[in-house]
């Protein structure tokens, strides 16, 4: 594969607890806290599922965008992606996994055209390709 760009981040402190992560670039510097469900304490920090989820819904969206323009067919300008990431053990060993549904909400198309698009997107976007045949990801359009 020619690498036509590379993000860099750093992960300090505790990590997913009381940690912090930012980009090299400074544009990323958030807090990081485990939620109360995963026995975290909570805090007012961001978590690295909410990241992946924001990452993954705008880079699905910019597949969908670009195989929607490809085919002729464009989505509204209004068109949203819903990303939910879930978080638990891993049923294959140790460890944990994810668990995850894209939802294309606002699109302005037929159900039809819709539906094609979202399999094509899946099929390009680079978070996609990443996942396959490694974490659940359920794929719809409302």
């Amino acid at each position: 594969m020619e690498v036509l760009y590379r993000a860099h981040a750093t992960a300090s402190g505790g990590g997913r607890e009381d940690g912090r992560a930012a980009t090299d670039d400074g544009k990323v510097d958030v807090r990081l806290s485990t939620p109360t469900e995963m026995g975290g304490k909570g805090g007012d920090g961001t978590n690295p599922e909410q990241l992946f989820a924001a990452g993954y819904a705008a880079c699905y969206l910019g597949a969908l965008r670009l195989v929607a323009g490809k085919a002729g067919t464009p989505v509204g300008p209004d068109t949203r992606v819903r990303s939910t990431v879930g978080f638990g053990k891993n049923t294959r060993g140790e460890g944990f996994n994810l668990d995850i549904e894209l939802e294309v909400v606002d699109h302005g198309l037929d159900q039809a055209v819709i539906d094609d698009l979202i399999q094509k997107a899946h099929a390009v976007c680079p978070y996609s390709n990443a996942t396959r045949n490694n974490v659940d990801v359920r794929l719809s359009a409302a």
